[in-house]
């Protein structure tokens, strides 16, 4: 599944969010000895329980295939070091979610305040226009009321006169 060991140890760095297991010698090894055996044959070798035994002595200074020693120290901090690398990208990233949520809550709260400034122009102008016409209704009443009022005045007037009449006629 995993070519070689830091490959391995970055796979779990990844999917364990931080907490890397122990990695135990003798799962690597094993590793190392799948790797010989697919490539050589296995005439005169020692099985892999045995070989697996020999190697686990041998520690974290071992030989790789090429010749090279594998150093797994510094590949767990390696490891260790890209864990925290994405822990502060992550940690960034929840950052600027937060702030493109609270931004975005501002502006939906600002759209909400509009529409309901629109929504109470729309009531305002029912109501003005309502007004309007009591208004207008108010000052038809009035121009009939200082009409009658008028009128009133006249019959009063009239009134008197023909009371007047009246009397100089009855003496």
């Amino acid at each position: 599944m995993f070519p070689n060991a830091a490959e391995w140890v970055n796979h779990i760095a990844r999917n364990t969010e931080g907490h890397l297991p122990v990695i135990k010698v003798d799962i690597l090894l094993h590793e190392r000895e799948s790797k010989l055996d697919s490539s050589a044959s296995g005439a005169g070798r020692p099985t892999p329980l045995s070989s697996r035994r020999d190697n686990s002595s041998r520690g974290a200074g071992q030989v790789a295939d090429d010749g090279s020693p594998k150093d797994y120290k510094k590949m767990y901090e390696q490891a260790l070091q890209t864990n925290e690398k994405l822990k502060s990208r992550l940690e960034d990233s929840k950052k600027e979610l937060a702030r493109i949520q609270a931004r975005l809550e501002r502006v939906n709260q600002k759209q909400g305040k509009t529409s309901e400034r629109s929504n109470m122009m729309d009531k305002d102008k029912g109501e003005k226009h309502i007004l309007e016409k009591k208004i207008s209704e108010m000052e038809d009443e009035l121009k009939v009321r200082t009409e009658l009022k008028s009128e009133n005045q006249r019959l009063k007037d009239e009134n008197g006169a023909l009371i007047r009449v009246i009397s100089k006629l009855s003496k």
